[in-house]
């Protein structure tokens, strides 16, 4: 009888991939976690208890096979395991990396929920498929048949990137325009290289290009290209522009310098990250070195933010966030590698104003948390009285992102959106208001992650390419 190479959660303790220490890894920007030995990566698979019901592919926005690919990549068939994980998913590297696994597959694994730990379902992800690109195993995209139908996609995040690989493997003709001036949105510019190094991002990029998709950079939709035009040459049009407005702090002094966004200051840090000339962090406008830093908000982002300041050489790094460590959004391995690194979180307070024409303290309210709100959450309420004065240099807003109004940037006002500002759109084909226009990602959802986005574009080109096919259909009759 054949020797079960599962079920052995029961012998086998959960592992993590090795981290760097917290000293060693606050000098620079390379990602914090090693990267699993093929026997260490077939031990920890081994665990799964191969479920009848998979609660961590139901809770996967992709419905990842993660079962069938722990069984493969226990069993030494890596390949047959990378084919199944990259049918699902379009940048399942990327994934392993920074979906926060301990909210979605891991957080509801079976054995996780039995107290023998979660199988560690993100770090095998991500050494599947870096291994398949050391191996070869990752082919080219090389359609088999050429389409003469083209789609425009608006924004080079992973949306948009993820629509652009589906399309163009069908033979569609894909340009994708994008403001900044390499591609990749918020994984390039927003994440920074301790959670997700850039050369992964760049690869997936180079892969599309090589295959035929078209990039148009620094390219502003509504002011260097009109949305009609774009709309006039393509057959199709799918808008995954994401949410970049900051939501704003209020209060005295909330226009003091030395108060900045949250996607200014990581974009900084990223662009010095490829060596680019960077003005404003030479100048210490967007650079923590030697300062007191306060970051404001509770979300990944805001993780992003301490963790960034603590590299820059920070003096001090403190989160301030409304609510209690329980209830906050942001991923809890994030928040405990940030206090590893020395981040210091200041539970249950928030801004009441600021001191200073450049920025010199914050002036903070004390919290409590009170009745639950329309969520359920419990609301946090001021505990009068309670004021104190944060000293800071830097205060970094990291209080989320709301849309742009694109009806009126684009001069398109058959565009409609909710009551929010995101793009009205079907929930199962992505088609908004406008005939040929669908739209993916934040711009829909309003800041959400990285693995939804991927799911709407990938949904989206499915819809394109149902459409584009009844098209040819009704012009042949």
């Amino acid at each position: 009888m054949a020797k079960q190479p599962m079920l052995k959660f029961t012998k086998v303790e959960k592992e993590m991939p090795s981290k760097r220490s917290a000293g060693d890894r606050a000098q620079d920007f390379n990602e914090i976690y090693a990267e699993f030995a093929d026997e260490k990566a077939a031990e920890q698979s081994s665990r799964c208890s191969q479920c009848g019901v998979p609660y961590c592919q139901s809770h996967c926005p992709l419905h990842n096979n993660i079962p069938d690919w722990l069984r493969l990549t226990a069993t030494g068939r890596l390949e047959e395991a990378y084919e199944i994980s990259q049918a699902t998913n379009t940048f399942p590297e990327i994934c392993g990396r920074i979906c926060p696994q301990d909210r979605l597959c891991e957080g509801n694994c079976v054995i996780e929920q039995s107290g023998h730990g979660t199988v560690t379902i993100g770090s095998v992800e991500k050494y599947i498929t870096d291994t398949a690109w050391e191996k070869g195993w990752v082919k080219p995209i090389a359609p088999a048949i050429e389409r003469a139908e083209s789609v425009a996609i608006i924004g080079a995040g992973p949306g948009g990137l993820a629509a652009a690989d589906r399309l163009r493997r069908a033979g569609v003709q894909v340009t994708v325009y994008d403001r900044y001036d390499r591609g990749g949105g918020l994984l390039t510019y927003g994440i920074p290289g301790f959670k997700l190094e850039k050369d992964v991002v760049m690869r997936r990029i180079a892969q599309l290009e090589q295959g035929g998709v078209e990039f148009v950079l620094n390219c502003n939709v509504g002011e260097d290209l009109s949305f009609s035009a774009i709309r006039g040459k393509h057959d199709a049009v799918v808008i995954a522009t994401g949410v970049y407005k900051t939501r704003d702090l209020q209060g005295p002094g909330s226009g003091a310098d030395g108060i900045v966004r949250a996607i200014d200051y990581l974009t900084a840090s990223n662009r010095v990250s490829f060596g680019d000339d960077v003005p404003e962090y030479d100048s210490g406008e967007l650079n923590a070195k030697g300062k007191r830093v306060v970051v404001i908000g509770g979300g990944d982002t805001a993780m992003d933010c301490v963790r960034t300041a603590i590299r820059q050489g920070a003096t001090s790094v403190k989160c301030l966030y409304r609510r209690d460590r329980a209830n906050m959004p942001g991923s809890q391995r994030e928040v405990q590698n940030a206090e590893e690194e020395g981040v210091e979180f200041v539970w249950l307070s928030a801004p009441k104003g600021f001191h200073g024409d450049a920025v010199e303290g914050v002036m903070v309210q004390q919290m409590r948390l009170g009745a639950p709100d329309a969520s359920g959450r419990q609301s946090p309420e001021v505990i009068e009285g309670a004021d104190y004065v944060e000293d800071a240099d830097l205060v970094i807003k990291a209080l989320g992102f709301e849309p742009e109004d694109l009806p009126t940037l684009w001069g398109e006002d058959a565009l409609e959106v909710t009551r929010w500002g995101t793009v009205k759109a079907d929930f199962r084909t992505h088609e908004t208001s406008l005939p040929g226009v669908y739209a993916v990602g934040d711009i829909v959802r309003g800041a959400s992650l990285v693995v939804w986005a991927i799911r709407d574009g990938r949904e989206a080109a499915d819809a394109v390419l149902e459409q584009l096919s009844t098209a040819d259909m009704v012009a042949a009759e």
